[in-house]
C-alpha cells in the first residue's frame, strides 16, 4: 500500500482540549467493479474504481467519562441503522481502542446520515471512517494517516477508502487502495430507493449467475481490469469515462430488483451518458455531460414510481475531513 496523505495528519494535540469533533465523510460510487468467482475462503476479488461524491454523513464523537461506546443515528433511513454493537462506527471505535490499548477511553458517537442506508454507496463504511478520525483526534492518539488505513481494512472493504476519498484503484477485497488521478468534475444523478439491498444476498445471486456460465468474472491476476477507464479519467472527459462504467454485480441486483432495469433505461433515455448500479446497489447512478443535462435527467427519475428520492450531486469529493466550527 503507497502511503497515504489525509486531513488526520496534523491533529495530533487537538484531542488533549477538545471534547468534541466533528467528521465529514462522503458517499462512493463504484465507476467499475470487476468482481472475481468465490475463492475458497469465500471471500470475492475485487477490481473496482471508487469515486467519492458530494453527499456527506456527519459524525460527531463527544468524550464520555465512563469507559462506553455509544451510538445514535439521525437523518436519511436512519430507522435502519442499528445503534448498538454491530454498527460499523462503533466497531471502528472499539477497533482503534483496542489498537492502541486504551480501554479506559469511552466516546458518544452521534451520526447525522445523507448517505443511503443498503443503498451500495458505503454508508456503513463512511460512518467506520469518521470515526476512526475523530476518535483518534479525541483521544489524541499518536496516530498515522497510514495507521488508520491499515486499521480501516480490518473493519470493512470500503472503509479504507472512505479515508482517503478522491479517486482510488482499489484492489484485493476492495480494501487496498491507491489513488488515481481524475481531472475535472463529474456531474452525477441519483436515483434513491427506501428498500435496501442485501449484499450478501446480492453476491450470492452473482455466485449463482457464475455457475449457471451466464457472468464471466474477473480474472484475479488481470492487471488491465481497469486500466481503460483510468486512463479516461485522467482525460477529464466525461464522454470517454461514460462507455467504460460498469458493474459485475448490476445484473445480480437487477435480477433481485427488476424494476432497477427500468429506472436504468428511464435514465439514459433522458439523456445521460450513462447509468450503472451503485455498487451491490439499489442505487442507480447515472452520469450526465453538464449539471444542466443532470437536472433534466433528476426530473424524469424523481417521476417515476420505481425512485424514492433524486440528488444531484458532483465528483471527485475528499475523503473524511475534519470540521472546524
Amino acid at each position: 500500500m503507497s502511503e497515504t496523505e489525509f486531513p488526520a495528519s496534523g491533529a495530533r494535540g487537538l484531542g488533549a482540549v477538545d471534547l468534541r469533533v466533528r467528521v465529514r465523510v462522503p458517499a462512493k460510487v463504484n465507476l467499475a467493479l470487476r468482481v472475481a468467482a468465490r475463492g475458497d475462503d469465500g471471500y470475492h476479488q475485487l477490481a473496482t474504481v471508487f469515486q467519492a461524491v458530494a453527499l456527506f454523513d456527519e459524525l460527531t464523537a463527544e468524550r464520555r467519562r465512563d469507559d462506553a461506546i455509544t451510538v445514535t443515528t439521525r437523518g436519511l433511513h436512519a430507522h435502519r441503522v442499528d445503534d448498538d454493537p454491530t454498527n460499523l462506527a462503533v466497531r471502528a471505535a472499539v477497533a482503534l481502542r483496542h489498537h492502541f490499548g486504551t480501554a479506559d477511553l469511552g466516546v458518544h458517537l452521534s451520526i447525522d446520515k445523507s448517505i443511503p442506508v443498503a443503498g451500495g454507496m458505503a454508508g456503513g463504511s463512511a460512518d467506520a471512517a469518521a470515526s476512526l478520525l475523530a476518535c483518534s483526534v479525541l483521544w489524541d492518539l499518536d496516530t498515522t494517516p497510514d495507521d488508520l488505513v491499515q486499521l480501516a481494512a480490518d473493519i470493512g472493504s470500503d472503509v479504507p477508502f472512505e479515508l482517503v476519498g478522491g479517486t482510488a484503484l482499489g484492489r484485493g477485497r476492495g480494501g487496498d487502495v491507491m489513488p488515481a488521478l481524475a481531472r475535472g468534475n463529474y456531474h452525477w444523478v441519483l436515483a434513491l430507493s427506501d428498500r435496501g439491498l442485501s449484499t450478501p444476498s446480492v453476491y450470492a445471486c452473482f455466485d449463482e449467475q457464475v455457475d449457471a456460465g451466464k457472468v464471466v468474472p474477473l480474472r484475479p491476476d488481470d492487471p488491465d481490469a481497469c486500466t481503460a477507464l483510468l486512463d479516461a479519467l485522467a482525460s477529464g472527459d466525461a464522454a470517454r469515462v461514460a462507455p467504460l462504467l460498469g458493474n459485475d454485480l448490476q445484473e445480480a441486483a437487477c435480477q433481485l430488483r427488476p424494476e432497477l432495469r427500468e429506472v436504468l433505461a428511464a435514465g439514459t433515455a433522458a439523456g445521460a451518458l450513462a447509468g450503472i448500479v451503485s455498487g451491490s446497489g439499489p442505487t442507480c447512478a447515472f452520469l450526465c455531460a453538464s449539471q444542466p443535462d443532470a437536472y433534466l435527467v433528476q426530473t424524469v427519475l424523481r417521476s417515476l414510481e420505481q425512485v424514492d428520492e433524486t440528488l444531484c450531486v458532483t465528483s471527485p469529493a475528499p475523503g473524511a475531513q475534519l470540521v472546524v466550527s
